[in-house]
């Protein structure tokens, strides 16, 4: 395996490091963060956060209180909003004159976030390798106002939901999503939202259906999932944060919902959707519904055919299809 980059650029001497622990957001799973000394990770993602917890790594889904980081680690995302108010989120962690060290794919837009950053600081410098790029700076004593404009602020839609900034569907509700609640049919029982995000789905169909007992929402985004409950007041929601693909559920669901998503970086990858679509039916009664919405392209058909005895298309409208399956295969 490929040492990361900042394990080369430090080997290699381009890069030194003050003295203290290092702060790493947005940590993946798989990175090897042994060249940066004592590390605190930040990972709100559940796989990634459980990954690196089984290491033994200190991990936390949030940021911790105070400052006097010597050092800070940001992995970006796809999102820009979210890299920048990352970074933003570490600069304000690390002490004057630590280091904030900066590390993406091409793919992922570490090109534009370089530019963004050469907008408002004096770089140290960059070290190139596998496509990607780490780029790094020193901390001013007193950070430029333009950081501060980089701070994830919460969004409130139309509809007076909550959103996460960068995140999925952050501007409101996503279109396949609205037609999914359009087309529910009567829920009862228990029923579990799959990938609920920051709780549309859930918390439309909770207004509108008396006969639902409880509805799990499970995210493995912490920030979506804080923003979930924050928009849901209903005593018959319950949130879980983890894996959909690895939940165990205390007893069967009678209907499951979702949404899947589809990406992974900026490459749509439809294995996620069929992990949930596995899932789902891991998760149901022997009697229970599976409802699904997903854009007219993914190829999903197999994966429901594998894992339902029974099925059928709801709606196709404006790009979106929208399935109901039955009788899960064990």
């Amino acid at each position: 395996m490929t040492p990361d980059r900042w394990t080369l650029a430090l080997e290699a001497g381009e890069l030194s490091l003050p003295d203290g622990p290092c702060l790493v957001l947005r940590a993946r799973g798989d990175g090897d963060f042994a060249a940066l000394g004592a590390v605190h990770c930040v990972q709100g993602f559940a796989p990634d956060h459980d990954l690196l917890a089984a290491r033994g790594l200190t991990v936390t889904p949030d940021l911790p209180e105070g400052e006097g980081f010597a050092a800070a680690l940001v992995q970006i995302v796809k999102a820009k909003a979210g890299t920048l108010g990352s970074i933003a989120e570490a600069l304000g962690a690390l002490r004057p004159g630590g280091v904030l060290l900066v590390d993406g794919q091409k793919e992922e837009g570490i090109d534009s976030i370089l530019k963004a950053l050469k907008g408002v600081f004096e770089i140290g410098g960059t070290y190139s390798k596998a496509h990607g790029k780490l780029v790094w700076l020193t901390r001013p004593e007193t950070l430029p106002e333009a950081v501060i404009d980089w701070m994830p602020e919460p969004v409130e839609t139309e509809e007076g939901y909550v959103t996460v900034p960068g995140g999925f569907s952050a501007d409101g509700p996503d279109r396949g999503s609205e037609l999914l609640v359009a087309l529910l049919p009567e829920l009862t029982g228990r029923v579990a939202d799959l990938g609920a995000g920051w709780g549309y789905i859930a918390g439309e169909v909770l207004a509108e259906q008396a006969g639902i007992k409880t509805l799990d929402l499970i995210e493995a985004d912490h920030a979506m999932l804080q923003a979930a409950a924050a928009n849901i007041d209903d005593d018959r929601a319950r949130f879980h944060w983890a894996d959909v693909t690895r939940f165990q559920p205390e007893t069967s669901y009678d209907a499951i919902l979702a949404n899947p998503p589809f990406h992974t970086g900026r490459k749509a990858d439809p294995s996620l959707g069929r992990a949930f679509i596995a899932a789902a039916a891991r998760m149901l009664s022997p009697r229970g519904r599976f409802f699904m919405v997903a854009n007219r392209h993914l190829p999903y058909e197999d994966a429901l055919k594998a894992a339902f005895g029974t099925g059928r298309l709801l709606g196709e409208l404006e790009g979106y299809k929208i399935y109901e399956a039955a009788k899960p295969k064990r």
